[in-house]
Formats: structure tokens, sequence, C-alpha cells
């Protein structure tokens, strides 16, 4: 089976050119077919503030009111996913942006939570890996902003970790499916500001124990439960780490390697 590379890059990333830039350089470069899935930044945030519309997080989600949805939408699934195609066809890359929409790529329904409203977020039922395997064959990067829809006429705000997991497992019989989290840190790191605390390998016994010492908090812990996910349902490796350091991600030579 030929290479996949599914490749989630944080908001962190988007939020600083520099790095953005570095990144979408690595990506430009990747050997095999490659897909890439982008948060969404500060900028919705921010935009949401001087709106007047107050952003809540639980363990790393936002809650999404119908206030908060469209801004979300306008910035992830517009300027946000436009604006790093732009880039990659700037560098040579036929890439083309999509939401779980477009194509009815990714349908997903509204989160029932018995404790918390998350209002407008979706938790996914269905990949077209046809229109995926489709666009791969003919040799497109895939650029995919965190937005789905219900079927119905809903847009809901999808996490991008969960959205990069699903579709590396929807794949993974096709392809020998390789997902990399990028993100502003060397890796899962024992003490946050310490890039030389960096957990090389990380299981599922050492993730619980950190877990529940409040060292792993926030937005790691979808990440790392979307990657025990994954492994379990036939994505070949699962490594996170610096963005940036993409081409050595893919090389297996940086980052945290996670493994059953």
């Amino acid at each position: 089976m030929e290479n996949l590379y599914v490749i989630k890059i944080g908001g962190n990333i988007v939020d600083d050119p520099t790095l953005l830039t570095s990144c979408l350089q690595a990506f430009a470069q990747v050997k095999g077919h490659a897909i890439l899935i982008h948060g969404g930044g500060k900028l919705a945030t921010s935009l949401a503030t001087s709106m007047g519309v107050e952003q809540k997080m639980v363990d790393g989600r936002r809650i999404t009111d119908e206030a908060t949805l469209k801004i979300v939408t306008m910035v992830y699934a517009g300027y946000i996913n436009k604006n790093i195609v732009a880039q990659l066809q700037a560098k040579g890359v036929d890439a083309i942006g999509l939401t779980g929409a477009d194509g009815n790529l990714i349908k997903a329904h509204q989160r029932i939570n018995a404790g918390i409203d998350f209002g407008f977020v979706g938790d996914i039922d269905t990949i077209n890996t046809d229109l995926l395997i489709e666009l791969l064959s003919k040799n497109r990067r895939l650029v995919i902003a965190p937005i789905t829809h219900d079927g119905k006429g809903q847009l809901l705000n999808t996490n991008a970790d969960t959205i990069a997991q699903s579709i590396a497992t929807a794949l993974s019989g096709t392809y020998q499916v390789h997902l990399i989290y990028g993100f502003e840190k060397e890796g899962v790191l024992m003490e946050i500001q310490d890039p030389s605390s960096i957990v090389l390998r990380m299981d599922r016994p050492l993730y619980d124990s950190l877990k529940a010492q409040k060292i792993i908090v926030d937005g790691m812990i979808p990440k790392l439960d979307n990657a025990f996910k994954a492994l379990e349902h036939g994505v070949q490796s699962v490594i996170i780490g610096k963005a940036e350091k993409m081409n050595e991600l893919i090389n297996g030579t940086a980052g945290t390697t996670i493994q059953l």
C-alpha cells in the first residue's frame, strides 16, 4: 500500500506566520500522499472578543453557541483555510481546501452530553473515503478545516484532532497511514516550559498516570485520546511534535511516538 501522511497543525502554528511558513514548506516536501488538517488559533477568539461574544473551553474543547459558530466558520473555513491553500500553491503544491460539508466529506451529529451543553459541536459519524481517495489519486494535497455538517443543513464545529484521527482511521484500509500532530512544542513534555523534558515514547499506562498527576491537561488530552484510538483502529504510526520539524517527524527522529 502507498504511504499517506495525515498531518494536523494546531492553532498556535496558524497564529505564527514564521512557524506556519516553515511547517508548510515541510508539508510541501512530503513524499507520497498527504492531508493537512488545521486548527483555528487565536483569530476566532480575538474576533469573538471584539464582538462581545464570550468564549468558553472545557478540556481543550470550545463550547460553540450560534454566534460563535458563525465566527469559527468564517475564520476556519474562510481566511485560515484559504490562506494555507494559497501559500501551498505558491510552493508549487496543488492544494484544495475543504470543510466537512464539501462533497459530504464529514457528516456529524450535534454532541449530546448530560453534564455540559457544548452547543453546535459535532461528533463525527461518517467520512467520505471515496472522495478523499479520488482526490488523492489525482495527486492533490488536501487542506481540511474543522467544520462539519449534519446532513440537515446545520454546520458544526468539530475538534481538529478528532477529524485527523477519523480521516486517518477511515483510510487505514487503503493506505499505510501515518498520523502526525504538529504543534509548537517538541512533543509531550513533563515540564511544559522545558523542551528537554520530552517524553520520547508514550503508552497508555504512562498517559493515564500523567493525566492523573495533571501533567497532561487541556488540549493535549483530546490529542492523546485520538492518538491511541488511531493506533487501535489500524493507523501505522502516530507522532506528536514540533510542526516545523515535519521532516524529522515523518522520519521518526523527533517528537513523541505514541504506542499501544
